[in-house]
């Protein structure tokens, strides 16, 4: 005799949550790699002009509070959705 299961609406929350994550897990390495060419456009400022540029210096910041963000999201440390779900994280 077949079992029928049914889609509860804690199922269906883990499945959306579960396609969030991937979505997320696809950002975080996006931005992994915008965060190394930010690393080397910062340190070729820095050797050339013998300190570090104060636009990247904030948008550095704010990155890496995104990617924390994404990470606390997918290892279930935060049910809080990053940007573009929330704001972008702003320089505190």
């Amino acid at each position: 005799m077949a079992q029928h299961h049914i889609i509860t609406t804690e199922d269906r929350n883990i499945l959306v949550r579960g396609l969030f994550m991937l979505l997320l897990a696809f950002v975080y390495q996006l931005s992994g790699t915008v965060l190394f060419c930010v690393a080397v456009i910062q340190f070729l400022f820095a050797a050339l002009n013998g300190a570090p540029n104060a636009r990247l210096l904030a948008f550095g910041h704010n990155l890496s509070t995104y990617l924390r963000q994404i990470a606390r999201f997918l290892t279930f440390s935060s049910e809080d959705l990053p940007f573009p779900f929330s704001d972008w994280p702003s320089g505190d």
